[in-house]
């Protein structure tokens, strides 16, 4: 019997999935399989794997938006492929896309190559952003993360240890951490 399969995603673990899956119960989904990963690859996303490989013919897969499924237009069309293979239907809540139809595929072709084009945007605003922030120099209100290990560990475990490797082992930092606190 045909059902409506639900798949919800956020990025971090510190985001809430509450929103989509109360969206996805909303609109009839029986089964929920939901995530907290990165979309901007395929690899790793044990429960998108899951539901690929639950989902059968007559189901259709519903989800919020069509970037919570992929990031990149290479994995939505790949994951797409895998759906029409099964004779899954998709079923987007927040976007029109109804892959039954030609205009439904080509919006979801477009929103697609959207939500990859996203991301690289994103990045560059936020490169933009922090170096605008360095740029003011000890003004800067970018510090970057404060460091979890103080100068005088350092060379108190170069002294017992007699090797910046052991020193680094023994504190449970890199060597390359050794280094760059010793040169600061």
């Amino acid at each position: 019997m045909p059902e409506m399969i639900g798949y919800a995603r956020v990025s971090s673990r510190t985001q809430n999935l509450t929103i989509q899956t109360d969206a996805l119960t909303g609109a009839g989904c029986t089964k929920l399989f939901s995530e907290k990963i990165s979309g901007t690859r395929t690899d790793g996303r044990r429960e998108l794997e899951r539901m690929l490989d639950y989902v059968r013919e007559g189901d259709v897969l519903t989800i919020t938006k069509l970037d919570r499924l992929a990031r990149s237009l290479p994995d939505l069309l790949k994951i797409t492929a895998r759906l029409e293979e099964k004779g899954v239907q998709l079923r987007c809540l927040d976007q029109a896309i109804d892959t039954t139809t030609p205009e439904g595929r080509m919006t979801y072709q477009i929103l697609g190559a959207v939500a990859e084009f996203e991301t690289p945007i994103r990045k560059a605003r936020q490169r933009e952003g922090i170096d605008a922030a360095l740029a003011k120099g000890p003004d800067s209100p970018f510090k970057g993360r404060p460091a979890t290990i103080k100068k005088e560990d350092v060379e108190a475990a170069l002294e017992k240890h007699g090797s910046k490797a052991a020193a680094a082992k023994a504190l449970g930092i890199s060597r390359d951490s050794v280094y760059r606190v010793l040169a600061s």
